[in-house]
C-alpha cells in the first residue's frame, strides 16, 4: 500500500506529463529521486528512446550517500553525456517532487554542464 504522500507525487507527476512531452528538438530531462538515489535520463518521447542518463549508483558515486553534492555531481555527469550526445535544450520533469533540495541540485549543474532548460 502507497502512502498518501507518494500517492500525491504520483498525482502531479501525471498531472505533468499530460502537458511536458519530449520531442527530438528538445527531449525530456525526467529526474526520479528515491531516499537512497537519484536518477536522470534524456528521453525522446515521441521515439521512446533514452538518448542519455546517469545515476547515483554509478560506479564513482555508489560510496556516496545521496546529498545535494551527488545530485549535482548527477546533474553535471548527465549534462555532459547529454552534449555529447548532441543534446543542448531540454524540457524538464521533476517527477512530481518539488523543485528543491536535491532535484534543485542536479537542476543546476545540469544547466551549468550545458544544458538549457
Amino acid at each position: 500500500m502507497r502512502s498518501v504522500r507518494s500517492e500525491g507525487r504520483i498525482r502531479r507527476h501525471r498531472r505533468v506529463r499530460r502537458r511536458v512531452k519530449g520531442t527530438p528538438l528538445r527531449p525530456r530531462l525526467a529526474v526520479f529521486r528515491s531516499n537512497r538515489y537519484i536518477y536522470a535520463q534524456i528521453i525522446d518521447d515521441e521515439s521512446g528512446r533514452t538518448l542519455s542518463s546517469a545515476s547515483s549508483q554509478e560506479k564513482a558515486l555508489r560510496s556516496r550517500s545521496l546529498t545535494t553534492g551527488t545530485a549535482a555531481e548527477v546533474g553535471a555527469l548527465v549534462g555532459a553525456r547529454a552534449t555529447d550526445a548532441g543534446v543542448t535544450s531540454v524540457v524538464f520533469d521533476r517527477g512530481g517532487h518539488p523543485y528543491h533540495g536535491r532535484v534543485r541540485a542536479l537542476a543546476e549543474a545540469a544547466r551549468e554542464a550545458g544544458l538549457d532548460f
